[in-house]
């Protein structure tokens, strides 16, 4: 019979085995992590019913959902942030794809990019038309081509030899967007009218319109459980827009990066400044070489070196241990975050 020291060593070394178990099980669970953005702008509270506050809540649920579901299972980063963007862009609620806003001659013009932080691979399109989900051409782009940007008739033709299927521009038309155009033409008509010219050309000739009508974007950023880190951005630019104006969204650097180890960036803002500044890439290469973290770095380009300038916009961006960072310095930007083992954060403001 067993003594009870025998019992005594048989507990114990059931416990250090249960204990190491565990250990093991923390060890090899690996960080992963996902943001997605639909835009920043002039979103005023007001200016919201509670219908739409939480139709727009439940589509960001709805797509950071789609891409935490692949990277839980193992997926790929890349895979992930395509999901997450396509929920995006085949909703009127965003400007992309079916939610596109109108050109100043009543067109849709879609820009993209796409990269990957394993590789330094990226894909870009830009001034697309046809496409009904540009972020899916700009990652042909990248993996089908020798390419990074495509843009316009070309871009198209490269899409039909990779089997995509063209749509009409009517599949990109909504009221809201055509009633911004029409608002947005009166009051440039009204500027033009009166003569003030150095309103009419300060800033691209857009200050004369609201937030709402220089910008709006989608675009994701996610971790893997291979630590491999991805961004990608889509966009229908700015409203009102003339002469095949292109902005930060299909600029790898400015709108969107990925690079294994550092960080991934996607950006919402006035494309202008966000070129100029070249607000994703120096973001992360305050993580680089100067070992910011990501909160620091990201907030200092957004909310110091940036708006300094006069740029408005924002990011969301993750470093290589799935910290995620979502600054902005307009009334509000709407985004969604969601980290291994914790459930989905939804925000429109500042405070919720």
């Amino acid at each position: 019979m067993d003594t009870l020291m025998d019992h005594k060593i048989k507990i114990t070394g059931l416990l250090l085995a249960i204990l190491s178990s565990s250990t093991q099980v923390v060890a090899d669970e690996k960080p992963f992590s996902i943001a997605i953005h639909g835009g920043a702008g002039t979103i005023s509270k007001a200016s919201l019913t509670p219908e739409q506050e939480q139709a727009y809540r439940d589509k960001l649920s709805q797509a950071v959902n789609a891409g935490y579901s692949i990277l839980e299972k193992g997926g790929d980063s890349l895979v992930a942030i395509k999901a997450a963007i396509n929920v995006l862009e085949d909703s009127p609620l965003f400007n992309a794809g079916v939610g596109a806003v109108y050109t100043f001659d009543g067109q849709h013009e879609m820009d993209a990019s796409i990269m990957d932080g394993k590789t330094m691979n990226a894909g870009a399109v830009a001034g697309v038309k046809h496409i009904k989900n540009p972020i899916n051409l700009a990652d042909a782009v990248m993996n089908k081509s020798p390419h990074v940007m495509l843009s316009g008739a070309g871009a198209e033709e490269f899409a039909l030899t990779q089997g995509f299927q063209l749509v009409p521009v009517a599949h990109f038309d909504t009221d809201k967007r055509y009633n911004q155009l029409i608002d947005a033409k009166e009051k440039i008509k009204t500027a033009e009218t009166a003569k003030d010219y150095q309103a009419a050309n300060h800033l691209m000739g857009r200050d004369y319109l609201d937030l709402d009508y220089k910008f709006g974007t989608v675009g994701a950023v996610a971790l893997d459980q291979s630590g491999n880190l991805a961004a990608g951005t889509s966009t229908g630019g700015m409203t009102a827009k003339r002469f095949g104006r292109i902005g930060d969204s299909p600029v790898i650097g400015a709108g969107t990066y990925a690079e294994n180890g550092v960080c991934a960036v996607s950006a919402t803002g006035h494309g202008e400044y966000f070129i100029r500044y070249h607000v994703a890439g120096d973001i992360c290469a305050k993580v680089k070489y100067q070992q910011k973290s990501i909160i620091q770095a990201a907030d200092e380009v957004i909310n110091q070196r940036l708006i300094t300038a006069g740029g408005t916009g924002g990011v969301i961006a993750l470093d290589q241990r799935g910290n995620i960072a979502t600054p902005f310095n307009t009334e509000g930007m709407y985004r969604a975050t969601r980290k291994n083992g914790e459930p989905v954060q939804v925000m429109i403001w500042r405070d919720k």
